[in-house]
């Protein structure tokens, strides 16, 4: 596996035991999901935009 490959899971992380949350709390921990993967998408975005950049400054 390549270095690039592995991806570190915050010290911070661990799975949730949902079996004892109430509707209430379920919906609300979906939506701190769908925060969390709009913050990583937006990472993704900014450093794709940064490689293009910097693959067009390389190229010319």
């Amino acid at each position: 596996m390549d270095e690039e490959d592995y991806i570190p899971k915050p010290k911070d992380w661990t799975r949730r035991d949902i079996e004892k949350l109430s509707i209430m709390q379920l919906q609300e921990y979906i939506s701190e999901l769908k925060k969390e993967i709009d913050r990583v998408e937006s990472d993704i975005n900014s450093k794709k935009n940064f490689a293009t950049a910097a693959e067009a400054i390389f190229k010319k």
